[in-house]
């Protein structure tokens, strides 16, 4: 079979994938987690979020990835929909968030990490449940912790079982730790290649000996937290860009990427937010009057997205 990036409605030959935000929830409701009160009250309105798509296309957007697996009560057709309406290639992901999240029916400490590899698997080459729609990438799986739990490393010998059977990449939740180089040696054990897997939320500790530790294993580091409310804001915004031009300086422009992980209605544009438009609107201008090269910005945002989401 040909090299192709798997959609919500269907394999895409990748030179169609432009512009692609790699770590975003259109839908995201925690069924076990009720504290999480801002995920709870994401919008399930369509119109909003078609809308709020709309708005990432017309500046550019050509493709988002869903990362709502198992324990966000991920929804198939409503990302098929979502995409149909909006003209936004959607790419899904599969396997199950991290231990707080993960339903009691996965069975996550029931089952062997083979039959869970094999879940993955079959979604991969089946569909999930019955919709036809097949997940493109597995994630976001992660650690509640700075450090990762029996249960998440399961999950984890799992992925990358899964991901070695299939070609899909491996996206992770690794946030304010180091805990992503846990989750490197773990899929490293299990013998995936480290170049198909992105270690999420680096913007959220800034520290360049993580980030040069998980770029020299071949992984990628994702910063995807642009945008957000609170600390994550201005201020941190001014050192991330230093971080990503020390980055870039030393050679490492086909393993960043950059998004906003969108998963609460305080980021939509509909609700005074900046929406999915925030990296191409404000963050990439940033990069430029940095003196980030047109190259290093396609590199970032469509040819590394495009790289990982590529099943060969």
């Amino acid at each position: 079979m040909a090299p192709r990036v798997v959609t919500v409605t269907g394999p895409v030959p990748p030179e169609r994938i432009g512009f692609t935000l790699p770590h975003e929830h259109t839908s995201c409701r925690p069924e076990l987690v009720r504290t999480r009160q801002e995920l709870i009250d994401f919008t399930s309105d369509a119109e909003v979020m078609t809308d709020e798509l709309h708005d990432f296309r017309r500046r550019g957007g050509s493709c988002l990835v869903d990362l709502t697996c198992g324990g966000l009560a991920r929804d198939p057709i409503w990302l098929r929909n979502l995409a149909t309406r909006s003209g936004i290639f959607i790419v899904m992901g599969a396997g199950w968030y991290r231990d707080s999240f993960y339903p009691p029916e996965a069975g996550i400490d029931r089952r062997t990490v083979d039959d869970l590899a094999g879940e993955i698997v079959a979604e991969f080459e089946h569909g999930v449940e019955g919709t036809g729609v097949h997940p493109g990438i597995i994630g976001e799986v992660g650690a509640d912790h700075a450090w990762v739990s029996p249960r998440e490393e399961r999950v984890f010998r799992a992925v990358a079982r899964a991901a070695t059977r299939t070609g899909l990449a491996v996206s992770t939740h690794a946030m304010q730790s180091q805990v992503g180089l846990d989750q490197l040696r773990i899929l490293e054990e299990e013998g995936l290649d480290l170049g198909r897997v992105v270690v999420g939320h680096a913007d959220s500790i800034l520290d360049i000996d993580y980030a040069l530790a998980v770029l020299d294993r071949g992984a990628s580091v994702e910063f995807d937290l642009l945008g957000r409310p609170g600390d994550y804001a201005t201020a941190r915004e001014v050192e991330l860009v230093e971080l990503v031009v020390e980055l870039l300086e030393r050679g490492y422009a086909s393993q960043i990427l950059l998004s906003h992980d969108i998963s609460t209605n305080a980021q939509l544009k509909a609700y005074g937010g900046p929406g999915f438009g925030y990296v191409a609107q404000h963050f990439l201008p940033h990069l430029r009057t940095a003196a980030v090269g047109e190259g290093e910005i396609a590199a970032m945002t469509i040819e590394n997205p495009r790289r990982i989401l590529t099943v060969a």
